[in-house]
């Protein structure tokens, strides 16, 4: 984590020192004019360009690194994303979810009210990004909330899944069944 930040900070620095004019470095300040020449105004509107565009580098720099940062934490190879979702949710409001992978939690997430009013209207949180090897796993996902007539509700819900070379992308979903008056919990492997 130090050796990243050293390398973003050492390329950044070495950026910003070849935009600047020679010998902008090392010159002692100029004396205070009662009014700036306008060749100096011209330099100073130059410099500021020339920041603003490192700026933009370093911005860019670290984007890069992050995603090369990830695809090397979790090559595509061994990756699994778990996402949560909710359909409607008017039967069930969500308070937390907790996901074990084999057996071993993996994640365990209290919501806020922001968070929860985002999924209704259509949002997907990606609750978990790690690694896992070939081969065939579990993920148990306990929903805890209030469910219909304000009664607490916790209801779970399994799924065994095969993973290959590929990554898997697995999504919770919250939906409600207007039949049976109560929320439903589905997964969905992709």
């Amino acid at each position: 984590m130090f050796r990243t930040w050293l390398t973003r900070a050492t390329a950044a620095l070495a950026l910003a020192a070849a935009l600047l004019p020679a010998g902008a470095q090392t010159a002692a300040p100029a004396p205070a004019a009662s009014a700036p020449a306008p060749a100096a105004a011209a330099s100073a509107a130059t410099l500021d360009g020339r920041v603003q565009d490192v700026k933009g580098d370093v911005i860019r720099l670290n984007r890069d690194l992050l995603v090369l940062e990830e695809e090397l934490l979790f090559p595509a190879n061994t990756q699994v994303a778990l996402f949560v979702s909710m359909d409607v949710g008017k039967l069930f409001q969500l308070e937390s979810v907790q996901i074990k992978l084999d057996d071993k939690l993996i994640t365990n997430y209290l919501y806020t009210p922001l968070e929860v009013q985002a999924l209704h209207r259509g949002g997907v949180q990606r609750v978990h990004v790690g690694n896992l090897r070939t081969g065939t796993h579990e993920i148990v996902a306990f929903f805890t909330g209030q469910g219909p007539h304000e009664r607490d509700y916790k209801r779970g819900a399994t799924v065994k899944f095969d993973k290959g070379t590929e990554p898997k992308y697995i999504e919770l979903r919250i939906k409600d069944s207007t039949g049976k008056l109560q929320p439903e919990f589905d997964v969905k492997v992709w």
